[in-house]
């Protein structure tokens, strides 16, 4: 099991991750594309990335928005594998 960050540590890698916020006690970021199929591609490679690390978004999509929510329900909190799965997201789409 993985454990709950600080606050502390929790805003020093919100501090580090472009374009990602806390919302919610939750990290959190919205995309934008060109289209749907974009935006449908997107999702398809993030979800890729959080089944390989068997830690799944809280995602909302509406055409050419995705909107992610990470957090670690088993950790009751943010934890690290939030900020690596955010981080590889990041590596996807800048």
């Amino acid at each position: 099991m993985v454990a709950q960050l600080s606050d502390e540590e929790v805003n020093a890698a919100v501090s580090g991750l472009a374009g990602w916020e806390l919302r919610d006690e939750k990290l959190y970021r919205k995309f934008e594309f060109t289209d749907f199929v974009e935006a449908f591609a997107f999702m398809n490679g993030v979800a890729l990335l959080a089944e390989r690390a068997n830690h799944h978004p809280e995602w909302f999509n509406v055409y050419r928005t995705v909107e992610i929510w990470l957090t670690t329900h088993d950790a009751g909190g943010i934890s690290s594998k939030d900020v690596e799965l955010a981080t590889e997201i990041n590596s996807r789409h800048n």
